[in-house]
C-alpha cells in the first residue's frame, strides 16, 4: 500500500492564501465598491446590481453576498460534476466563504471618492484573483465556468466575460448613472492589471524548465499532462554541469499542475514562463487530450512511448472517420 505524504508547508501556505483572498475580496466589496455604487466585473457585479434592484425596486434588503451564493452554488455543482478536482472544490468554497463574510461584515466606506473607490476596489479584487490563481484555485463564478469550458473544449470564454462586464456597465449607467459606469470601467481595468501582475492574463504560456533530471521530469509530465516537450541539451555556465532544458507550451489552467509535477520530480528545477502570443501547429485541446487517453489501455500515459503510440492510434482513428465520410 502506497504511503500518502502530506506537504504541510504547502497546505498551510494554501490555507493562508485562501484566507487572505477571501478577506481581500470582502474588503474590496464592503469598503470600496458597494458603498460607492461602483461595480465589480463578472457575477459579482451582477450580484451588486440585483441587490440594488431588490432594495429600490421591491424594498427587499438582500445583501450582495446572497446573490453571489445563489450564482456560485449551481456553478460549483456543475464544475464538480464535469471536471471535479482540487481547483473546483477550493474555488467553490472560496466563493461561498466570501458571500457569507460579505453578509455578516459591516459595509463601511473607507472613501467617498468614487475614483479612489474604483481604483482600490478593482486592485483589491485583482489581487484576490491573482493570489488564488497562483496557488491553484480561483474566486469562483466565471473562473469555474472558464475552467469547465477550457477543459471540455480547449476554448476561451473571453468574449462571454467581456459581454457580462459590458452588460454590468450599461445597466449601471442606465439606472445608476453614467459616472458610476465609467468608474466601474476603471475598476474592471484595474482588476485585470492586478491579475496580470500577480498571475498571468495569457491563455497560453511557454515554459522553459532547466533540470538535471530530464528523463524523470519528462516521464512525470507525460504521465499527467499530454503536451509536446522539446528537450534541449544545456550546460550550466558556472557549475559546468550538464542539464536538460525542456520547452513546452501549455494553457494557463495547467500551470499550477505543471509546476507541482516538475518540483515533485526535481525540487531544484528552474522554471521560466514566457507569454505566448500565438501557436502555429498542433496544440492539443482538452478534447484531443481526452481522446488520446482513451486510445490507450492504461488510465494514464506511463511512458513517452505510450504517448506516441496513443497519438498514432488516434491519428489512425481520425483517418478512418475521414475515409468513411
Amino acid at each position: 500500500m502506497k504511503k500518502i505524504t502530506i506537504n504541510w508547508r504547502k497546505v498551510l501556505l494554501t490555507a493562508a492564501v485562501f484566507v487572505a483572498s477571501t478577506c481581500v475580496q470582502v474588503l474590496a466589496l464592503n469598503a470600496f465598491l458597494i458603498p460607492n455604487n461602483v461595480f465589480s466585473g463578472g457575477f459579482n457585479g451582477i450580484a451588486q446590481l440585483l441587490s440594488l434592484l431588490f432594495e429600490h425596486g421591491f424594498h427587499i434588503s438582500l445583501q450582495t453576498g446572497t446573490f453571489i451564493m445563489i450564482f456560485n452554488i449551481p456553478i460549483g455543482v456543475i464544475g464538480w460534476k464535469l471536471i471535479g478536482g482540487r481547483f473546483t472544490i477550493l474555488s467553490f468554497v472560496n466563493s461561498i466563504t466570501v458571500s457569507i463574510l460579505q453578509i455578516v461584515a459591516p459595509t463601511q466606506a473607507l472613501t467617498t471618492d468614487p475614483l479612489l473607490a474604483s481604483l482600490f476596489g478593482g486592485l483589491l479584487v485583482g489581487i484576490a484573483i491573482g493570489l488564488a490563481m497562483r496557488y491553484g484555485f480561483s474566486t469562483g463564478g466565471m473562473d469555474i465556468i472558464a475552467m469547465v469550458v477550457q477543459k471540455r473544449t480547449g476554448k476561451s470564454i473571453g468574449a462571454l466575460m467581456n459581454g457580462i462586464n459590458f452588460v454590468v456597465v450599461i445597466v449601471a449607467g442606465a439606472f445608476i448613472g453614467w459616472q458610476n459606469a465609467l468608474f466601474t470601467l476603471i475598476g474592471i481595468y484595474a482588476t485585470g492589471r492586478a491579475v496580470d501582475a500577480l498571475y498571468t492574463g495569457y491563455q497560453k504560456l511557454t515554459a522553459l524548465i532547466v533540470t538535471s533530471k530530464g528523463d524523470d521530469v519528462v516521464e512525470a509530465l507525460h504521465r499527467d499532462l499530454i503536451r509536446g516537450i522539446t528537450i534541449l541539451p544545456s550546460k550550466g555556465a558556472y557549475t559546468k554541469r550538464e542539464s536538460a532544458t525542456l520547452m513546452m507550451v501549455l494553457s494557463r489552467y495547467e500551470l499550477v499542475e505543471m509546476q507541482e509535477i516538475v518540483h515533485r520530480s526535481d525540487p531544484k528545477a528552474f522554471i521560466n514562463l514566457l507569454s505566448t502570443v500565438s501557436v502555429s501547429g498542433e496544440f492539443f485541446d482538452a478534447d484531443r487530450q481526452l481522446q488520446m487517453r482513451q486510445a490507450v489501455s492504461v488510465p494514464k500515459l506511463e511512458t513517452i512511448t505510450a504517448q506516441i503510440e496513443a497519438e498514432q492510434q488516434l491519428e489512425s482513428q481520425l483517418d478512418k472517420i475521414e475515409d468513411n465520410k
